[in-house]
């Protein structure tokens, strides 16, 4: 059983002219080492409803861009406002 090359390469294929070019997509910086926050606060709860959806499920951190560290400090943050009653659990 033989498998047969394939003559086309990646620059002769035809339809390379309609394609559009790959977007190189802008490396998201973290908000809490830009802004040099020595921690996240639970009760800044203005800062923590940007990380949180709609339905109020925490933004992950491929989406919000924050490093891992402040990620781990967000998640803290968000849990103790949620038990004291500043962020809601679930969206109505």
């Amino acid at each position: 059983m033989e498998f047969k090359k394939s003559t086309r390469g990646p620059s002769q294929d035809p339809d390379d002219k309609n394609r559009k070019p790959k977007r190189v997509q802008k490396k998201k910086v973290c908000q809490f080492c830009q802004d040099k926050a020595a921690e996240v606060d639970y009760k800044d709860v203005s800062r923590l409803k940007r990380f949180i959806t709609e339905k109020g499920k925490m933004v992950p951190r491929r989406a919000s861009g924050t490093c891992a560290y402040h990620q781990r400090e967000l998640a803290t943050a968000i849990k103790r406002a949620r038990q004291v009653a500043l962020l809601p659990y679930k969206a109505e």
